[in-house]
């Protein structure tokens, strides 16, 4: 997860299933949702900011020349100023913090704290920016999620074998995402939804790389196993490239809300993954505060759009 808010007109509804629409959903839910786990994979060996600025810096550079030498033209400085600010927010705050607390954290209780997202964009919408009107059921949606969270995170019953600050430092986070999709409404952008993901998630990884040299990941140079070097190009391809181009021509097709289901089908992917895979614990207790979040996502997302992040 870059990701922007698309104003698409919609086609004429179908009588018949598209098999590429099949294929895209596919990939949004299980290619994302299968995002938590590579990541786990991933920063187990690799140092996390060294692994998120290379996935991000090799599939935005590799999204951007394509469709360069398709004919899109290049940002001006006015708008590369803008892609700078959003690409901060998005990429470099949000998916620094969550590969940094990816080393700490289960990847399925990863996945259910990412799936908060559109909760936390819910209430700065209405409280902070008051872009949107409060209403009762709404309050009681963010409620049910953020009770949800209280009880993933409560050492009550035998306590999490995880800490709380690094699933502090992800919720903090999804502030900054936030941040970065209200600005997008406002700043100047190319035109391109595709351009614009591919020059952030460029500029994005380039900040991250830079980061993991200055704080010294880099000395030595890590030893990349097979396994983790797989996990990353999944990261790149499977999660950046393949899911994200799904995720916009989705939205070029159907209501954004109706893409927006991914949203409560990537935690339970990763869940799934994160136990049979991994052998993560899961209690009774955590699959029922992931219900309560999903459920409170589900609520939230259902009436009305909320921008997605790219996973």
């Amino acid at each position: 997860m870059g990701t922007l808010e698309v104003t698409v007109k919609l086609p004429a509804a179908r009588g018949r299933v598209d098999v590429r629409e099949l294929l895209a959903f596919g990939a949004i839910y299980f290619l994302w949702g299968a995002t938590f786990l590579a990541i786990r994979i991933a920063v187990l060996e690799i140092p996390p900011f060294f692994t998120a600025g290379l996935r991000f810096f090799v599939a935005g550079s590799f999204l951007y020349l394509v469709l360069r030498l398709s004919g899109e033209p290049a940002p001006s400085a006015v708008q590369w100023r803008g892609i700078a600010v959003i690409a901060s927010a998005m990429f470099v705050v949000t998916y620094g913090a969550l590969f940094w607390a990816a080393q700490f954290v289960p990847s399925s209780v990863v996945a259910v704290l990412e799936a908060t997202l559109p909760i936390i964009a819910m209430v700065l919408e209405v409280f902070v920016f008051r872009r949107q009107p409060f209403r009762w059921p709404m309050l009681g949606a963010v409620a049910l999620g953020f009770g949800g969270i209280v009880l993933l995170l409560s050492k009550s019953g035998g306590g999490q074998s995880f800490g709380v600050v690094p699933c502090l430092v992800i919720l903090c986070a999804s502030v900054a995402w936030t941040l970065g999709a209200v600005l997008t409404r406002s700043m100047p952008l190319p035109r391109s939804v595709p351009l614009t993901a591919g020059a952030e998630m460029m500029l994005g990884g380039a900040v991250l790389l830079a980061i993991s040299l200055l704080t010294g990941e880099l000395h030595p140079f890590p030893h990349i196993s097979l396994h983790a070097g797989l996990a990353v190009l999944y990261l790149i391809v499977g999660g950046s490239l393949v899911a994200f181009t799904s995720y916009v021509w989705l939205l070029a097709r159907m209501p954004a809300t109706r893409v927006a289901s991914h949203a409560y089908v990537n935690p339970i992917v990763a869940v799934a993954l994160g136990h049979f895979v991994l052998g993560e614990d899961v209690t009774p207790r955590m699959l029922f505060a992931s219900v309560l979040v999903v459920a409170s996502v589900f609520l939230i997302l259902k009436p009305a759009s909320v921008t997605e992040p790219t996973n």
